[in-house]
């Protein structure tokens, strides 16, 4: 899950940023609407966390931007402006959620999911290939019945694999899907996760790689 805040407060958004990548997402972060306006024109996101009253361009016509593009993005706005009246007029300019400064950062959680899920491009909730079976939403991931105790990057880089499947993922693609726009590209971070999600998954081998192309997963009957 992809991730962008829009976020003047410095502080806020890093703290934002910081919370939803340890709850497993790939996060980018814009402080101004002009920032975010060239990212959204780079990158696909699954939920904008947009502030509303933003420098370079106001957030409610970013949020109109937003909506109006063929590739859609849900919207969750961030905002100290928390009466009814601001609830309604956010709405109405297609923002698909609300949500009040200050606010529950795990009702936070709660609501970015949501969103990712309601996305249209989102696909079926529970992924299978190769006896494996994970739920997005319940966090929940098994193979041939087993329960698999995954870390949050473990469960995110299996998660994208399922999604592209039976496509290969490069390592770049990874990077971007499962960490974000700071991920060092020269990293190893990828190759030393990926050992660590095979050790979990167990034999017969299910992820297969093809060097210069990535990684995917494969049936081990086929």
């Amino acid at each position: 899950m992809r991730i962008l805040v829009v976020e003047d407060a410095l502080s806020l958004a890093e703290v934002l940023a910081e919370g939803l990548r340890d709850q497993g997402m790939a996060v980018d972060v814009a402080h101004d609407g002009l920032a975010a306006a060239a990212k959204l024109d780079l990158n696909s996101y699954d939920v904008v966390l947009l502030d509303r009253d933003l420098p370079g361009i106001h957030g409610d016509t970013l949020c109109q931007m937003i909506t109006d593009r063929d590739d859609r993005t849900m919207v969750l706005m961030l905002t100290a402006a928390g009466s009814p009246g601001d609830r309604v007029s956010g709405l109405t300019l297609g923002a698909d959620d609300y949500l009040a400064k200050p606010f529950h950062f795990p009702e936070l959680v709660l609501r970015v999911r949501a969103l990712a899920r309601r996305r249209p491009s989102a696909r079926t909730r529970t992924l299978r290939a190769g006896g494996l079976e994970l739920d997005p939403a319940r966090r929940t991931a098994t193979r041939d019945g087993r329960r698999l105790d995954l870390s949050v990057k473990e469960f995110a880089l299996l998660e994208a694999l399922l999604r592209a499947g039976p496509a290969f993922l490069s390592t770049e693609q990874l990077l971007e899907q499962v960490w974000d726009e700071n991920a060092d590209p020269f990293t190893n971070t990828v190759t030393v996760t990926i050992g660590r999600l095979r050790r979990k998954l167990g034999n017969p081998p299910v992820i297969t790689t093809t060097p210069g192309v990535g990684y995917r997963i494969a049936d081990p009957a086929d």
